[in-house]
């Protein structure tokens, strides 16, 4: 390439702000969706967050993207009775929840400040961080943004990392309310979320819908927060004043959803391909090395790796059942039982006497050998690469869907609150893995349930059939340069639109 080439080429690299919400399952798809922006050499991407948060994602950056994907820090203001050193939701108990969305809403203000600095400073026709921001893509509750980016005539893009499946469902939920003139329902009633999408024949399975605990969780986001603001408005906000929408799917993964969203929302409603992250070392020292060592004495494929994540209100009871379950199915496993609020990126987060009173007396004594508990942070994408790992017991979260899909393993599910219910309905319907048979209404489930569902996965016949498909599905998600496409086009609305106003 000569030079005039590659200064035309530089002169059409974007520069775009990226600014995630405070949550590991969407810092994560933020970050990946900056990378590959910046490694196809789409943009300049500049991520922001808050200095802990900023601390814990640098090392997934790759030194060759130094020139194009910078980190940003805004301080977090601080909130009376939010917790020392919280910025994350991993760093709070569920019920400090609110108080971490008030320090959320403080970074307004310095926000405005970053972006007043940041045009000031670029310029229209420079290349690179020396140009003014083109874009900022933004998370659901940053209905604030917008206004503030208007005042530099700077377009904003919303970027919802969940599953198109549970998009599709509220969609046409909310189209079928709207031309019945029932807005009042609007997914705000429980009994409204646990029935079926209609005219979803074809796209979604015809009994997919939240269970009744599931749907009392999901309601709570219609109801204003202590900023006076419910999540879903905040939501809808963003869809009235961003131009382009992104979510973290495509149809390599979930199929005919996509195509219903594609219907629904057109053509500037945009999938961003799966945002596979990559497995690194993953860190961990000592205790992540001593995990490894173990799971490289096991047989290959033979391991249940159980992870619920750090946002599943999990119950002592549900721990207790769990353990009976693990114990009762007679296989390997190993599980990362974590404490919400107790941080997260330190292997030792959530030490050995968080877990007293949790597990069965004599749990661990009886499953030495086959099983291992770690209370503390597991190297999750180092786990699911290993070859001793079999099958994935999750909570359905969309990062980790994504994470066990591209490693071809089969899911035995075990869904709590917002999306997973949906989630795994649709992996299910796929074939790809078994829920849990619990109580539906106040979401317990039994011991013997979970043995039962942990050897429909593992064992005999029918666990050939999920792995199997469960491989072909792998194999589907993979294609590097299919993955590659859906950025290539999300960049080329980004290029293509002229800002025409808005509030």
């Amino acid at each position: 390439m000569d030079a005039a080439a590659a200064a035309a080429r530089q002169r059409q690299q974007l520069h775009v702000v990226v600014f995630p919400w405070l949550a590991f399952g969407h810092l994560i798809p933020f970050l990946e969706l900056a990378k590959r922006l910046a490694a196809r050499g789409h943009a300049a991407v500049t991520y922001v967050s808050t200095p802990r948060n900023v601390s814990r994602l640098a090392p997934d950056v790759p030194p060759e993207l130094s020139a194009t994907l910078r980190l940003v820090t805004l301080p977090l203001p601080r909130v009376a009775g939010l917790p020392e050193g919280a910025e994350s939701t991993t760093d709070v108990p569920h019920d400090k929840g609110e108080l971490l969305r008030a320090a959320f809403d403080g970074l307004a203000a310095p926000f405005a400040a970053f972006l007043a600095d940041a045009c000031a400073a670029g310029a229209e026709d420079a290349a690179g961080f020396d140009r003014k921001p083109d874009w900022i893509v933004v998370d659901f509750p940053h209905h604030w943004v917008p206004p503030i980016a208007h005042k530099y005539e700077i377009p904003c893009a919303i970027f919802l990392s969940f599953s198109a499946s549970m998009l599709a469902f509220h969609g046409e939920k909310s189209r079928a309310a709207n031309a019945a003139g029932d807005k009042k329902h609007l997914g705000k009633k429980v009994e409204h979320l646990m029935a079926p999408a209609p005219r979803t024949s074809g796209y979604l399975p015809s009994d997919l819908a939240y269970r009744r605990h599931e749907a009392k969780y999901v309601a709570s986001a219609f109801q204003p927060d202590d900023s006076g603001v419910s999540a879903a408005e905040r939501t809808n906000q963003l869809h009235r004043r961003c131009p382009l929408s992104f979510y973290r799917s495509c149809p390599e993964a979930e199929g005919p959803p996509c195509q219903l969203l594609a219907d629904i929302y057109g053509p500037r409603f945009l999938p961003t391909g799966l945002l596979a992250p990559t497995a690194g070392s993953n860190g961990g020292g000592e205790a992540a090395a001593d995990l490894m060592r173990w799971l490289d004495a096991q047989p290959e494929r033979s391991v249940l790796y159980a992870a619920l994540g750090t946002e599943a209100p999990v119950t002592t009871d549900n721990v207790r059942e769990l353990a009976r379950g693990l114990e009762l199915s007679g296989q390997r496993f190993l599980w990362a039982l974590r404490v919400r609020g107790t941080g997260g990126d330190d292997a030792a987060a959530t030490p050995p006497a968080a877990r007293d009173g949790l597990l069965p007396d004599g749990f661990e004594r009886r499953v030495a050998g086959r099983g291992v508990v770690c209370a503390g942070w597991v190297p999750q994408l180092r786990v699911l690469a290993h070859t001793a790992v079999g099958a994935f017991l999750t909570h359905c979260g969309w990062g980790s869907t994504v994470e066990s899909l591209q490693f071809g393993h089969p899911l035995v599910m075990l869904p709590f609150v917002g999306d997973q219910g949906i989630v795994a309905q649709a992996m299910a319907a796929k074939g790809v893995g078994a829920e849990v048979a619990r109580n539906y209404d106040d979401a317990s489930f039994r011991g013997e349930d979970v043995a039962a569902a942990v050897r429909r996965v593992m064992v005999g016949e029918e666990g050939k059939v999920f792995d199997r498909k469960a491989k072909e599905l792998r194999a589907a998600v993979l294609d590097e340069e299919r993955q590659g496409h859906y950025i290539d086009v999300i960049a080329e609305h980004l290029r293509g639109y002229k800002y025409g106003g808005g509030d």
